[in-house]
Formats: C-alpha cells, structure tokens, sequence
C-alpha cells in the first residue's frame, strides 16, 4: 500500500508540473488540489518535494507558477527603492504595469531575518486587481509595513525606457526613493 501511495504521489506530481508548465497563469493550491482530487496541505507538499528536487516553481498571492526564465525573450530589470503608505499600493503597482513592468517579487530587510523576499509577478492591471482583492480578503500585512513602507522590487520590462518611464512616474508620485 505504501508503494502504491508513493506511485501515486510522483503520477500527481508529475500531472502538476505538468499543469504549470502549460499555463502562463498561476494555479491556486485550492485548485490544483480540486484537480488532483486532494487536500490544499498534499498540494504544498508536493510543490515543497518539486521545489526540492530543483523545479523553479514559485508561490506568489495568486498560487503557483513555473519560473523557466530560459524560455523568456531577454528582459531588462532592475532593483527600485520605494516608500509609501498603505494606501499608495494600488498607485504604485497601476503605475508600473502601465507602464508596461513586470513586478517580480517585493524584498524589505528585517532586523533579526535580514533580507525577506516575496514573489509577487504583476503583470498587469488584472494581476493588480487579483493581489489587492487576495490582500482585502485575508487582512495580510504587507512586508513593507515591517519598514514603515520602505521597500524594494525587482522590476522587468521589454525595454529600458519603460523601466526609465516607470522610475520617472513613480517619482512623480513621490513614492521612488533616491
């Protein structure tokens, strides 16, 4: 019997790689788990067990995607300060996506943890909308709120002017720090 769960583990394992590997959308561990038949907690460990095994599978607020960068065209990045309230999230994240950035992740440092990191990978205004709705609902803080809103992101772009635009918007804003 304990084989046969085992068989059974790497089949399910396999089926949601499978599954990230084809959607450029993130899967919900709550749907991934209605899709293999079993509990959100079996969903977190088997994306633990991938993720052990080297799979570049990231967990963001709107569940998990596969991160194969080598597939991507070439992008520009580049690592921004800011500082805002909590109010000025939705600002802050429309800005960027209108500017057509990608927000890949969120980092603060913390006085006994050092650096912290979230995945985040905003695309566009529906991700924005979906990661603003995901922070109403549960009442999470965000990480900023461990540095009275000083924060970093990792941001992407087709192009370096619309980094450069993204900058430039954002300190019109007064939230890029210099």
């Amino acid at each position: 019997m304990e084989e046969q769960n085992k068989v059974f583990g790497e089949k399910r394992r396999h089926m949601i790689l499978d599954l990230l590997k084809e959607s450029s959308d993130p899967y919900s561990g709550s749907i991934l788990a209605q899709k293999m038949n079993v509990s959100r907690q079996a969903i977190v460990q088997d994306i633990s067990l991938l993720k052990a095994k080297g799979e570049p599978i990231i967990a963001t607020s709107r569940g998990y995607v596969f991160n194969e960068e080598s597939s991507e065209p070439e992008k520009y990045s580049r690592i921004i300060a800011v500082s805002h309230k909590l109010e000025e999230t939705a600002t802050e994240l429309y800005t960027l996506v209108d500017c057509g950035v990608t927000i890949r992740n969120v980092m603060v440092e913390h006085p006994i943890y050092g650096d912290l990191t979230g995945s985040l990978m905003v695309k566009n205004r529906l991700d924005v909308d979906a990661f603003l709705h995901e922070l109403n609902q549960t009442g999470a803080s965000l990480l900023a709120n461990l540095t009275d809103g000083v924060h970093l992101h990792t941001i992407e772009a087709d192009t370096e002017s619309q980094l450069d635009k993204a900058c430039q918007m954002l300190k019109n804003e007064g939230i890029l720090l210099q």
